[in-house]
């Protein structure tokens, strides 16, 4: 066998592992039905915004509109935005005629070792303990992402149904331009491949993840594992507030919805490289070592297909097959987006970008710029 066709198995061989050996990743996971809750449990909402005036408004009518049967509140914390968000999210709530149920508050200065989000957050649950009797949920949701009515409910019911910590929904994220439809399902393709649902729900395993536009915790659980404070540095928080949870005996939940969705766009493609940029060396721990190998390991399994196929011979055979099983597991995404089947197979080409988008999340922490956002450094460069 060619060095060319053993890569191609190779790669084949990636695919078949990934479509049949890591939890059925690929295909959706829709919450199933559940019974409303005997009572309904006390809910704080906490939603972080930092210059989110174009879209804060309809963010947080949204929660305010919700047809949640029990008491809630909804609490803006504003991380220092220059652009007058807070004003806008108060205006909401009167257009709404629910200032009452709308607190906005400012964060302190972030203190040395916290992710803005996370300080903003702590702060958030801070002020609404110190408010007058503690919520038992919190739901953490960010000033982009727009409710349905009976979304609250539907967290809640399914939360203390299945007797949960944590339940978290993956929103639906923008998906018009040409750059969203290219990279947008990708984007939440990768991360089910890194983070199967299906383990991630199951206790028996030690996968953990959350999505962090929407997290339902139980207040209970919040101060088991220490508060904001144990992950206080973490870029993916998300996820480490997931592990977190979980390896406190906690249990989780994490699921696909189209009916909640965010408002954020990303219009080309330097936007999408950009917010991978941010995070993507932090998930690789900020190792050289980890880097390289998921770099060889992308190009293995993403590009080697494409290019093997101008191979001829038992190479470029393998190949194709390793591309229409890539192109098999990337379907059910793309149609999951409204999207034509033919955005499958361009799978490779969104590879190369995440992964060019890596490199380079690499190259902004070395240079002491990593974790850029909204004009702030989350993250410098450690020696």
């Amino acid at each position: 066998m060619s060095l060319a066709a053993l890569i191609a198995a190779m790669s084949l061989a990636a695919w078949l592992y990934l479509l049949f050996g890591r939890g059925f990743f690929w295909l959706p996971i829709w919450p199933d039905p559940v019974p409303a809750p005997q009572r309904w449990p006390r809910l704080a909402v906490i939603v972080p915004a930092r210059n989110e005036a174009s879209v804060v408004g309809e963010a947080i009518g949204s929660l305010l509109a919700q047809d949640y049967p029990g008491e809630f509140s909804v609490t803006l914390v504003d991380d220092h935005s220059e652009d007058g968000t807070a004003e806008i999210a108060r205006s909401a709530a009167s257009r709404l005629g629910k200032t009452g149920r709308l607190s906005v508050i400012g964060a302190a200065p972030l203190p040395p070792g916290w992710s803005g989000k996370l300080w903003a957050l702590s702060e958030g649950v801070a002020a609404v303990e110190q408010a007058g009797e503690p919520p038992e949920l919190f739901l953490f949701t960010d000033a982009d992402i727009v409710h349905l009515p009976s979304h609250l409910a539907a967290l809640a019911a399914r939360l203390e149904a299945e007797r949960r910590d944590l339940v978290s929904e993956m929103v639906l994220l923008r998906c018009r331009s040409v750059a969203e439809r290219f990279l947008i399902p990708a984007f939440v393709f990768f991360f089910q491949m890194l983070y199967p649902f299906a383990w991630s729900n199951d206790p028996r395993r030690k996968t953990a993840a959350a999505a962090g536009g929407c997290m339902l915790l139980r207040r209970e659980a919040y101060h088991r594992i220490g508060g904001f404070a144990a992950i206080r540095g973490a870029l993916i928080d998300d996820c480490a507030l997931a592990k977190a949870v979980k390896g406190s005996g906690g249990s989780i939940w994490l699921g696909l919805t189209k009916e909640t969705r965010s408002l954020r766009p990303y219009p080309r493609l330097g936007d999408v490289w950009r917010m991978v940029a941010r995070t993507a060396y932090a998930q690789l721990r900020y190792a050289p070592l980890l880097l390289g190998g998921t770099v060889a390991g992308l190009a293995l399994v993403y590009l080697a297909p494409v290019l093997l196929m101008f191979a001829g011979g038992l190479a470029a055979w393998l190949a194709l097959a390793a591309w229409l099983a890539m192109s098999l597991a990337y379907l059910p995404m793309v149609l999951f987006y409204g999207l034509s089947s033919l955005w499958a197979p361009l799978l490779p080409g969104a590879a190369l970008v995440y992964l060019a988008a890596t490199v380079d999340s690499a190259r902004r922490h070395w240079q002491g710029a990593g974790g850029e956002w909204k004009g702030r450094v989350e993250w410098r460069h450690r020696s």
